[in-house]
């Protein structure tokens, strides 16, 4: 599964227009998540159009992990209280 997801990165972000994919990768482990990097280039020197189009990316991730069956991990901490 995770050896799939720089190429479902790729098919999201070349759905943009007007964008230019750089590169998708498996960067590294970081302390609780995979960490992947993904690269990309706006085409167009307008700020909210790069903003909207990295919340369109970033919605069709969450889309199609859903879609996949890719679960998302959130950090946890478990407190114990001492009694006494």
């Amino acid at each position: 599964m995770v050896s799939r997801i720089p190429d479902m990165l790729r098919e999201i972000v070349e759905a943009q227009e007007p964008v230019r994919f750089d590169r998708a990768h498996f960067a590294e482990y970081g302390e609780y998540a995979l960490i992947f990097e993904v690269v990309y280039f706006v085409l167009v020197p307008d700020y909210v159009a790069y903003m909207d189009i990295q919340q369109a990316i970033n919605l069709e991730i969450l889309r199609r992990f859903e879609m996949e069956g890719i679960k998302l991990g959130y950090p946890t901490r478990t407190v114990y209280m001492a009694q006494g």
